[in-house]
């Protein structure tokens, strides 16, 4: 299979009309840059001055040295074309370059050059070198016809652009000194970048991640997602809480984006479905609208690799703008069409509480499958050129679906191989099987999305048809599998497995149970000579044999019946579909994203598909890129690293990072540590004061949690442990809380979804405790609690360096894996936690003394909601105490009843054990103060655990994915 995905090096070099073209077009590329460079360097560029408004005539030449024009190896210097860094540019060139685009490239007014326009000019002069070496990436792999994986994803949170790039370019010396020469700082420039609103949390980031790691170790790939014009929302924090704003990311224009005009797709909703006289089915009337793609180049690290990350933004034909109503007046009609189709678009995730939110979803993942599908399929025809061979299609094509979003990609495919291509059913069901798999990214149940099956049908009834086929498939598997002797195991099997929930038997295999009961149910003979003393003497079980006799009798009368009531929905209950059993059904892998999340999903998520198909499931453990994480957002550490390991090779193959381990204990490199870390802990507490007003000091224990605000994620127990503390704080005198508790101040960050009201709720909570510790004179610079608001990535590039403990509280067994857990212990922070998710492994590589470990395990979970359901669990004491002393009114008037009463009563209340979990936890964090009283001991803690997060790059994770699943090899150009 890898042999199909590239050709071997022997090969490649047989292909030598491949290269002839390749290096020609390559040249022509760079001759024309050069060209170009050389009439911006030969022509004055108006200048302005950032502290004037009057321009001068700034003129820049070109000093490139000679050798700086020559190749960097001799040894690529061929006589066939020119290396793609042979023009590495200097800082006058960069210079030149920024002044050109600040002219000719306008977004900005000519009147001045301010920090916005020589943001968006800095960031177009990036974009020419990045568009270089995109191009050719893609000519390369389109002679070549590589093997391309192609990663949908609902959410990509990218973060900003221009560091990564230059960074990624190894330009970040050139460009700094570019922009000095122009009077402004890099730092400046790169502050005015929003970050892109295209995700909101692990799931995203982590798509972004691999972008970046695909890219560095040249893998064919594609990442594909929604250009959301307004994001999830901007966060805003006042007396009242979190507040929800549109995000205004592209209110500026967005200069890494290219809109691709000519790239475009249409995207069908509603409508019928007939039949022509061939038998192919056709989707036609209805709802259509036109996806177009907005390409956004992606570097790798020291490579000329770019890929590409493209997204589809959603508007209409000219023609669906009624110009008649316009001019009538009618304006709404008029452009009710385009509105429609517009706000497919608009938001992440809009909330899905009525109809008009629910369908809006569901078209946001159609138009992101059929318009990706669309794209690929067109360019694997474009590729095979006149001899298309549809069999050949999972050898060059890899899908892999983040989460349940993408899982439309399966019957879309399967419809446009059977309607449009015109491919028989067995065909396209087993090429959709080979090219498809899906990363699993929860255990939650609402997570794993299930539609309803009406809105299913109404909005796209042909899929809904080719969800019946594969159900059909599913349900016969099943039938063959366990056999119809035992009917209630059948059913229970069915129950668990369809896709479909409480939706009727197809009618074929309704027929055909019947008829297997008539086959196997016999009538019991008649005993004509009974033995009388035996019935006497056994006659009360006589009759109780004799009454399952009659019932016996009774179901072989009528077995249609026996099956129709075993099989019937239920018609209080709604019909839906299950997505994840889809994504489990329709592709050829499933992957968990940590070791014990897919144990999980094996042992009970999937456990029944597991037993079918026990080949399909992985262990994919996340990762994160350690250039994003770790080199260009605490160059304190990096300086650190590379002297203790000896090498920069570490960013590219972490395993280097182990090296630390033999100087943990080393003064000269413990001294070094804790003082790059008081510097990066300075960024953060000036970061602080300008986006929250409050002081702290930077001789405090940096104790950080930053997440989505979510039950299972715990921010609550968090939040009442810092509240006990405060308890017992006021409790002691002041020489007593000093000699008893390290100071801390206790960082939270992260966004409540619009409507979940208990996440609402608990960043209420969480500001009013700190709006009253903070104010508390008693207590000063001992305690501080802060929520940082609208966290997003480039927030966590300045709080994550600068912390020192990480908060990973989740109930155990609920978070998959996590990632930022892997940044925090990447940039030496210590970590308590439960075993959940990555905790686990981030625990054996690090060294169980150097991770604050408390709660419940995983397997106790079960056991213990069942003791709380029961009546039986017995809260602790001081758990009670901090409820108590919240509702006494200390932290506000707000009534937070409805939250402390959440954690209280039997059943489902305290779900996540927040009770259960306390007095670990706290006692726990009584660990945390003594380590942190001994620098010597912390640090050597905070050393280990960047040594110890080897494992946790995303490079790591993508080599895996090519490997096991997409059967892709690396690509790199000539």
């Amino acid at each position: 299979m890898a042999a199909t995905a590239m050709p071997s090096t022997n090969s490649i070099f047989c292909h030598s009309c491949i290269f002839t073209d390749f290096r020609a077009k390559l040249n022509s590329r760079i001759l024309l840059l050069n060209h170009t460079s050389r009439i911006r360097n030969s022509r004055s560029f108006r200048y302005y001055s950032p502290s004037r408004r009057t321009g001068c005539r700034f003129f820049v030449k070109n000093v490139a040295s000679h050798q700086q024009q020559q190749l960097q190896d001799p040894s690529t210097n061929r006589s066939d074309g020119i290396a793609l860094d042979a023009f590495r540019p200097d800082s006058a060139s960069i210079a030149s370059s920024i002044n050109y685009h600040a002219e000719f490239t306008p977004l900005f007014s000519p009147e001045q050059f301010d920090l916005p326009k020589a943001y968006y000019a800095t960031a177009e002069s990036v974009r020419d070198m990045l568009i270089i070496n995109w191009n050719a990436t893609y000519d390369f792999y389109e002679k070549m016809n590589v093997k391309q994986a192609y990663y949908l994803s609902m959410e990509f949170l990218q973060g900003r652009a221009l560091l990564n790039a230059i960074g990624n370019l190894e330009l970040i010396g050139p460009y700094a000194e570019a922009l000095k020469k122009l009077g402004y700082r890099l730092e400046d420039i790169i502050e005015q970048e929003p970050d892109a609103a295209l995700g909101n949390g692990g799931l995203g980031r982590l798509a972004s991640c691999f972008l970046d790691s695909m890219a560095t170790l040249n893998y064919p790939a594609w990442g594909y997602g929604l250009r959301y014009k307004y994001g999830l929302f901007k966060q805003i924090i006042t007396n009242d809480g979190q507040e929800e704003v549109a995000e205004n990311w592209l209110e500026m224009g967005n200069p890494w984006e290219i809109v691709r005009n000519d790239v475009s797709y249409p995207v069908k909703f509603y409508g019928e479905v007939t039949e022509g006289p061939d038998g192919r089915k056709e989707w036609a009337g209805g709802e259509d609208i036109i996806a177009v793609a907005y390409d956004v180049p992606i570097p790798g690290y020291k490579t000329q690799t770019t890929l590409n990350l493209r997204l589809w933004s959603t508007k209409v034909a000219a023609e669906n703008f009624d110009l008649r109503a316009f001019n009538a007046g009618e304006h709404a009609k008029a452009y009710g069409a385009l509105k429609k189709a517009e706000k497919i678009c608009y938001v992440l995730y809009p909330g899905d509480e009525s109809l008009e939110g629910k369908t809006l979803r569901l078209k946001q993942q159609y138009t992101l499958c059929s318009a990706s599908l669309q794209d690929i399929i067109a360019r694997f025809e474009r590729r095979s050129g006149d001899s298309v061979n549809w069999n050949q299609f999972p050898e060059k094509v890899a899908l892999q679906m983040n989460d349940t979003h993408p899982t439309l990609c399966i019957p879309e495919l399967i419809r446009i191989l059977m309607d449009v291509k015109g491919l028989k059913w067995n065909e396209a069901w087993e090429i959709t099987q080979r090219t498809v798999a899906y990363t699993n990214h929860t255990v939650l149940p609402e997570a794993l999305e299930k539609w309803s099956f009406e809105l299913l049908q109404e909005l796209l009834p042909r899929h809904v048809q080719i969800i019946e086929m594969i159900d059909e498939e599913l349900v016969n598997t099943i039938i063959a599998e366990y056999g119809t002797e035992d009917l209630h195991l059948l059913e229970e099997k069915l129950r668990q497995m369809r896709i479909f929930d409480n939706i009727e038997l197809p009618a074929a295999i309704l027929e055909s149970l019947i008829k297997s009961q008539e086959s196997v149910i016999e009538v019991p003979a008649q005993d004509e000579s009974p033995d009388k003393e035996k019935e006497a003497e056994d006659g009360k079980e006589e009759a109780e044999d004799g009454k399952e006799e009659t019932e016996a009798l009774d179901s072989a009368k009528d077995p249609e019946s026996e099956i129709k009531v075993s099989f019937e929905p239920d018609p209080k209950q709604p019909k839906r579909v299950r997505m994840a059993n889809l994504c489990v059904v329709g592709g050829h892998a499933v992957n968990g994203v940590a070791e014990i999340h897919s144990e999980i999903v094996k042992e009970d998520v999937f456990n029944e598909f597991y037993k079918l198909w026990p080949e399909k499931f992985q262990n994919k453990t996340n990762g994160v890129t350690p250039r994003r994480w770790i080199q260009f957002c605490n160059p304190e550490l990096i300086r650190i690293i590379t002297k203790w390991t000896g090498t920069p090779d570490w960013l590219t193959n972490t395993e280097k990072l182990v090296e630390l381990r033999k100087f943990a204990d080393n003064d000269e490199l413990q001294s070094e540590w804790r003082e790059a870390k008081r510097r990066n802990k300075m960024k953060v507490v000036s970061f602080l004061k300008e986006k929250t007003g409050y002081v702290v000091s930077p001789d405090a224990m940096f104790d950080i949690q930053v997440k989505r605000i979510h039950e299972y994620k715990r921010q609550l127990l968090n939040i009442m442990g810092i509240v006990y503390r405060y308890k017992k704080m006021k409790e002691m005198s002041p020489e007593e809380r000093k000699r008893k508790f390290a100071p801390r101040v206790c960082i939270f960050g992260g966004k409540a979804f619009a409507t979940y009201v208990q996440a609402k709720r608990i960043v209420k909570f969480i500001t009013d405790v700190g709006a009253t510790i903070n104010h508390d004179p008693e207590i000063g610079d001992l305690l501080k609690v802060v929520f940082v608001p609208d966290y997003n990535v480039s927030v966590a590039e300045v709080l994550i360096p600068g912390s020192e403990l990480s908060q990973h509280i989740s109930t155990a067994g609920m978070e998959a894996s996590g990632t930022s857990n892997m940044k925090f212990a990447m940039n030496g922070c210590i970590l308590i936690g439960t075993l959940d998710g990555a905790n686990v492994e981030i625990r054996e590589e690090v060294g169980e003394n150097n991770f604050f470990l408390f709660g419940a395990k995983a397997h106790e979970i079960a056991g213990l909601r069942k003791e709380r359901a029961e009546g039986k669990f017995v809260p602790d004491p001081r758990f009670e105490e901090v409820k108590k002393f919240v509702r006494s009114g200390v932290f506000g008037p707000y009534n937070y009843e409805e939250l402390m009463g959440s954690l209280e009563g039997n059943r489902r209340a305290d779900y996540f054990l927040v009770g259960k979990d306390f007095p670990s936890y706290i006692e726990c964090q009584e660990k945390v103060d003594e380590a942190y009283q001994d620098p010597k001991r912390w640090t050597k803690m905070s050393i280990l655990n960047t040594a110890g997060s080897f494992k946790f790059s995303s490079d790591r994770t993508i080599h895996q994915y090519a490997r096991d699943i997409w059967m892709v090899e690396p690509v790199v150009l000539p």
